[in-house]
């Protein structure tokens, strides 16, 4: 079980890794817990000191103006949590709802919202104990922070609602009496910072980054295996001819697929064969992956920007002033998911054009659709077009979601930005395009067992093949495929077949 000490350090989208493979042990650091105290008697201060603090002693949106009595404090925070609990669908992955609790964590033990301790070691509690509230996973727009999810969140704390507990879903209070652990008791201002928080939204980017780093990998092998059997040329991926651009992706891509296909003696075969050039999908290559790959990275710097933030509202700043701002929106957790729904739906894209290909046969070398024999057999006909349809469905995906906007709570949040529906979507693209490239990844080895079955692929091809050999039956021809794709999508989506060809070199 993974140690995660909470601290001020910088994380990294990577550093959450460890909490989508199963449970964790977390602590908080020393100075976590001295900016915690600092914060929370700053707080006090100013309660004390008769500050009008907005959801301490006010309502909350455009019931701002309403003054809260202070015997009514408490009681507002636990309305609060209890009200924001509306979320529907189907629960969060545990992977995410761990993620959620460290992103909370990382944002309090900055010492900038004002709550005891007490809150921030429930977390830790419930994370140590594998307690794990169910958090539907539609009812936030992105803005004011997470609310109906992060309220489901608070609401497991203070020992309502229902968690999963050693991965059994049940109600709370059950799980608690079985954890020996007793319910939070929300003091000022803890439910309102528990709500407040882009911690969904980029729990989401976090995961989608994960997934992504396997997926521009297996998008550099599937094509390096589609320019070693379709015959296409390798020297348009020299290194000489890409460092004409300036485009670190496009550089990465291009070296990837000379190195994968090091040593084919596929690509010797057909080297005088008088072809001028490749179409788009095979000769630009570098051009479309790289500009996906470089889209991730820009992700990926706002996405660990994020991390690092502070995230709430009101802010408790370190000379006792209690200032308002809009830390809780998500805007730039959006844009990031937006920019890589557009990136890896180009990846699927491009992708379903190289099977394509494919399915117009090559004079000489094997028959339309990869058949072996033709007109008995439809071969990979509909394997491609079950490729089409999913690229299709990602083009639509692909429409950003931050650029839509429904105003909220009476007007007050009168732009809010998606950056959940941002990363749900992004993720379908992400699953859709696993099974596009599992669909290239087949085709090409069909190719090969027909028309190249005795020479030696390259280094990198090589290991991929051996991965294809022992799930498709291609010496079956017609058959069941919807199996085989999903296997190879699996063995995508594990890092098998990226780890597998990593063993015999490196990619970038």
């Amino acid at each position: 079980m993974v140690n995660l000490r909470i601290s001020t350090r910088s994380y990294s989208y990577q550093d959450f890794a460890p909490l989508f493979e199963g449970p964790v042990r977390a602590s908080l650091t020393k100075d976590s817990l001295k900016n915690l105290k600092r914060s929370h008697h700053c707080l006090l201060a100013q309660i004390d000191a008769g500050k009008t603090i907005y959801g301490v002693n006010t309502g909350f949106g455009n019931l701002s103006q309403i003054k809260i009595d202070p015997k009514d404090q408490k009681v507002l925070q636990l309305n609060l949590v209890r009200s924001h609990a509306s979320g529907v669908g189907e629960p969060f992955e545990l992977g995410l709802v761990r993620s959620i609790f460290v992103l909370k964590l990382l944002t309090y033990v900055k010492g900038y919202s004002g709550i005891r301790p007490a809150l921030a070691e429930k977390i830790v509690q419930f994370l140590n104990k594998d307690i794990l509230p169910v958090i539907p996973e539609k009812g936030s727009v992105g803005a004011s922070g997470d609310l109906a999810p992060l309220g489901h969140m608070a609401l497991a704390l203070i020992g309502e609602g229902h968690v999963f507990f050693q991965g059994k879903k049940m109600v709370t209070k059950t799980a608690l009496s079985k954890a020996g652990v007793k319910p939070l008791v929300l003091h000022p201002k803890e439910g309102l910072s528990l709500v407040n928080g882009t911690q969904v939204s980029t729990a989401l980017g976090i995961k989608t980054l994960l997934d992504g780093d396997i997926l521009l990998k297996t998008a550099d092998i599937a094509g390096a295996l589609s320019v070693e059997n379709s015959f296409a040329s390798r020297k348009v991926f020299q290194k000489e001819i890409h460092a004409l651009k300036g485009h670190p992706g496009q550089q990465s891509a291009a070296r990837n697929v000379y190195q994968l296909l090091d040593g084919s003696k596929i690509v010797q075969s057909h080297t005088n064969c008088g072809k001028v050039q490749d179409p788009y999908s095979f000769r630009c290559i570098p051009h479309i992956h790289g500009a996906s790959r470089d889209g991730n990275a820009s992700a990926k710097e706002m996405i660990n920007n994020e991390i690092n933030s502070v995230s709430d509202n009101p802010l408790i700043m370190e000379n006792g002033d209690v200032v308002s701002s809009g830390h809780f929106h998500a805007e730039h957790v959006a844009q990031a998911m937006d920019f890589l729904a557009i990136s890896f739906s180009e990846l699927g894209a491009v992708s379903e054009r190289r099977t394509y290909f494919f399915m117009k046969g090559v004079e000489g070398k094997f028959p339309p659709f990869v058949t072996k024999t033709p007109g008995i057999e439809s071969g990979y006909m509909i394997a491609h077009v079950t490729a089409s349809a999913l690229a299709s469905e990602n083009k639509t995906l692909a429409y950003p979601a931050s650029v839509d906007s429904l105003p909220t709570s009476g007007g007050q949040e009168d732009h809010v930005c998606m950056a959940p529906w941002a990363g749900k979507k992004l993720l379908q693209i992400q699953h859709n395009l696993r099974h596009i490239l599992a669909v290239e990844l087949i085709v090409a080895g069909a190719a090969n067992q027909i028309a190249s079955p005795n020479l030696q692929p390259g280094k990198g091809t090589e290991a991929v093949l051996k991965i294809l050999t022992s799930v498709c039956k291609y010496q079956k021809g017609d058959r069941v495929l919807s199996g085989e794709i999903e296997s190879i999508a699996e063995k995508i989506q594990s890092g098998e077949l990226v780890n597998t060809v990593m063993n015999q070199l490196s990619l970038e």
